[in-house]
């Protein structure tokens, strides 16, 4: 089994909103859909990045819904064994449960809530499913995948997990109640998150009542975007409507990001906000590898026609 770490992250204190009054809204650059996509053996996520409209958010290189998706009892739909090198896989489930395991000899399960941080760096292969009591009964099957980048230095660490139980991922109120969240990476006001990044991220999940307002304050350097998993909800400075599966980019021209429930809403917003530095680095992409140069695909795919990168065999 994959051990839980509760390291607390090196990004814990770049980011403070205790301090929003003094800094202004970020404006909305772009909104735009998800879109249905294929993936695995027949699991249909919803795409918001890489799309037409937007190549990458530096470091960001990925953003699907899973789903929601339901299975009938013995369906087994998710994702088999696949390889990555190069960045971080970020898995972060709402409901039903997976399994997953490495060519490492790594396994574990992740269920409501839970978020699994698996840093691929040198390579390796993976594969994550239905876990198999879940998948006899059937159900819903529902959660988030955030790739991200890594730098040129640290693509070639070894292979780490992080699988962190939804009860040790923080989750605090805004003192009126009106607003939950719950710390994936980064911080709130004084609440840290336990799990460690190599590269500064904020990942934060809101939940907002009816009249319900946050601003979350973030250093106008970092890239941000938020996707609206539920509800529909004001954004930005000019407090624009945007409704589910939707993701918003906003523009780095502040360091306020508002967020705010209409007073008539009949369903809470669920809403992901997520930021991070920008890396900055050349990236050279091939499926589920991501290098700096053409040179580290190429020998990343004899790596893995090679048998290099490993197979899961247990």
């Amino acid at each position: 089994m994959v051990k839980e770490k509760e390291t607390t992250g090196k990004e814990s204190n770049f980011i403070d909103n205790s301090d929003e009054t003094s800094a202004k809204d970020r404006s909305i650059r772009l909104v735009t859909k998800s879109n249905e996509t294929p993936e695995g053996d027949g699991f249909v996520v919803h795409r918001s990045f890489p799309s037409q409209s937007i190549r990458n958010l530096d470091p960001f290189l990925l953003l699907d819904e899973m789903g929601p998706l339901d299975l009938l009892p013995y369906e087994s739909k998710g994702f088999p064994e696949h390889p990555h090198r190069g960045f971080v896989t970020v898995t972060y489930m709402l409901e039903g449960r997976f399994e997953h395991k490495d060519s490492q000899g790594n396994s574990g399960k992740l269920g409501p809530g839970d978020v699994q941080w698996m840093t691929a760096g040198s390579g390796l292969v993976h594969s994550e499913m239905p876990e198999k009591e879940f998948a006899k009964s059937g159900g819903r099957l529902h959660g988030f995948q955030l790739w991200i980048n890594l730098l040129k230095t640290d693509k070639w660490n070894k292979p780490d997990y992080q699988d962190v139980p939804s009860t040790k991922i923080p989750q605090v109120n805004t003192s009126d109640g009106k607003v939950s969240v719950k710390v994936i990476a980064g911080n709130f006001g004084d609440a840290k998150a336990v799990i460690n990044t190599l590269t500064p991220i904020l990942y934060l999940h809101f939940t907002l009542q009816p009249g319900g307002e946050v601003v979350q304050t973030i250093p106008e350097n970092l890239n941000a975007f938020a996707y609206v998993i539920g509800g529909k909800g004001l954004f930005g400075k000019d407090k624009t409507a945007v409704d589910e599966k939707n993701l918003i980019v906003f523009k780095n021209d502040g360091g306020n990001i508002s967020i705010r429930e209409s007073d008539n809403a009949k369903s809470p917003l669920d809403v992901l906000l997520v930021a991070g530095m920008p890396l900055n680095e050349p990236i050279v992409q091939y499926g589920p590898f991501v290098m700096n140069t053409r040179e580290e695909i190429d020998k990343t795919l004899e790596d893995y026609r090679n048998g290099r990168i490993g197979k899961i065999d247990f």
